[in-house]
């Protein structure tokens, strides 16, 4: 048994009770930014499963800006359920002395977690007709809790639309990395900041993938409350919306299974509150921004620690899905791409089928003789060899056509990585007004092209296909 296993051994004897053995301990596929354990114990009556959360190798999270903590967040779970909102029971939070890090152990609710599954098999689709409504009562509750009394208003961040935008952008510059669209976006949110409101506990990450799912009672559990923090409570509305969340099901506005107007019915229904649709519009733009950072500081969990699986560079690459996203939302239109470069007869084998090779053994060989952990990081291994075969093709036409079209927005000469943060610092600048045509066109054709290279079969990468988008 390895030192990890002996260790959550002797924590789960010693705190729950009747407990006498640990059976297993299995890492589930999901949860990018914390650990999650399927666990099973032997007790008194025979072997029960339990759930444990754990930061990543055990250690805080020192990319973390503003997380409430996996304390805090065990805490607004006991909270939640006193309010009515369906959560598992928390067992116990880990202590220093434990030797496990930061953690905590909580009840396993039966159910489906996986956002796909819920939006598309036949098992949930009775019941998918209510979720929308389900979440947004949900909701209405998680936002009445009163986080004075709580003490809440003293352990987690206090955040105003303005404030949350400009935190997020400080995240972003501080990863040294050119994106315009997000910089344009940044702006594009400050510029539209809805009217002030009561700030509530927003639970922050309030999404199809972070819900258990029953196919006969619906959402039977609120999961991932790390995020959390006292805000604009539309936030959370908004993001149930985005697009990243909606699985491919992009007609299904909420979470790829349900519709706006049910959600709202929900909410309005527990709330009292009036919602007006176009609030929830700039939460979904914004969502759209946060997930586009949240992206690239994945990837640097990567670069830096404490994470350095497979999986984090490829969620990197994925900020490109979100900033088409708010291509989308706040500049449709038109947009054709570059041509393919075609590689090299002469060499034997080409560079393409090399890159082929190795993903299909993941993807068929590898995949065939793993479960588990393992088999969905050789997945993810395949679909980021996909990627290097895109940028292969389509990288060189699409950074010279780039590039071109920079030169001509900025009236500079430059390399392609000077023109970026030459572009990026106007518009922090504010010398650039957003209303430019040049710059919309320029970013629409930019960021289209990135994500045919990162993920074509993105939903939002098909809708800016379109010559005429409906918003």
């Amino acid at each position: 048994m390895i030192e990890f296993e002996r260790a959550l051994e002797r924590v789960l004897v010693d705190k729950v009770a009747g407990c006498h053995g640990l059976q297993s301990a299995r890492r589930l596929s999901g949860g990018a930014s914390q650990e999650t354990y399927a666990v099973e114990i032997n007790t008194d009556n025979g072997i029960r499963k339990l759930a444990f959360r754990r930061a990543p190798g055990g250690e805080a999270d020192p990319t973390a800006y503003g997380r409430a903590g996996l304390n805090i967040e065990a805490q607004l779970i006991e909270l939640a359920g006193q309010q009515g909102v369906p959560e598992p029971q928390v067992l116990f939070t880990l202590a220093p002395e434990d030797q496990l890090g930061v953690g905590f152990v909580m009840s396993w609710v039966d159910g489906e977690t996986l956002g796909a599954r819920i939006c598309r098999k036949d098992d949930f689709a009775s019941i998918r007709p209510q979720l929308a409504r389900q979440c947004g009562e949900i909701l209405a509750r998680i936002h009445a809790i009163d986080v004075s009394a709580h003490g809440l208003d003293k352990t987690l961040e206090t955040l105003n639309p303005r404030a949350f935008i400009e935190q997020q952008r400080e995240i972003y510059e501080g990863f040294q990395t050119p994106q315009p669209m997000i910089d344009y976006t940044a702006r594009w949110l400050l510029e539209h900041l809805p009217d002030g409101g009561p700030l509530t506990l927003v639970h922050n990450d309030f999404r199809n993938g972070n819900l258990i799912v029953d196919p006969e009672q619906g959402v039977v559990a609120v999961l991932d409350w790390e995020v959390a923090h006292i805000g604009d409570p539309m936030r959370d509305l908004g993001w149930i919306c985005t697009n990243s969340w909606r699985f491919g099901v992009a007609d299904n506005e909420v979470g790829g299974f349900g519709h706006l107007a049910d959600l709202l019915a929900g909410y309005e229904a527990v709330s009292g509150r009036k919602i007006d649709h176009s609030i929830v519009r700039y939460w979904q733009v914004f969502g759209s921004y946060w997930w586009a950072i949240g992206c690239l500081s994945m990837f640097e969990h990567y670069r830096s620690g404490p994470d350095s699986t497979v999986e984090r560079p490829g969620i990197g690459r994925r900020s490109s899905e979100c900033q088409v996203d708010c291509v989308n939302l706040i500049m449709p239109g038109p947009v054709s791409l570059p041509e393919a470069v075609v590689d090299d007869e002469s060499n034997m084998p080409r560079t393409a089928e090399l890159i082929e090779s190795v993903r299909d053994f993941l993807r068929h060989d590898v995949s065939a003789e793993t479960q588990g952990r393992t088999h969905f990081l050789a997945r993810v291994a395949a679909n980021s060899l996909d990627i290097v075969s895109r940028e292969n093709s389509f990288g060189p036409a699409q950074e010279t056509a780039e590039a071109e079209r920079l030169r001509a927005l900025l009236n500079e000469r430059g390399s392609l990585e000077t023109l970026r943060w030459s572009l990026c610092e106007r518009l922090r600048a504010g010398t650039l007004a957003l209303e430019d045509t040049r710059l919309i066109e320029h970013l629409r054709a930019t960021v289209v092209a990135r994500v045919a290279i990162d993920q074509p079969n993105y939903s939002g990468f098909k809708r800016a296909l379109e010559s005429n988008v409906n918003v």
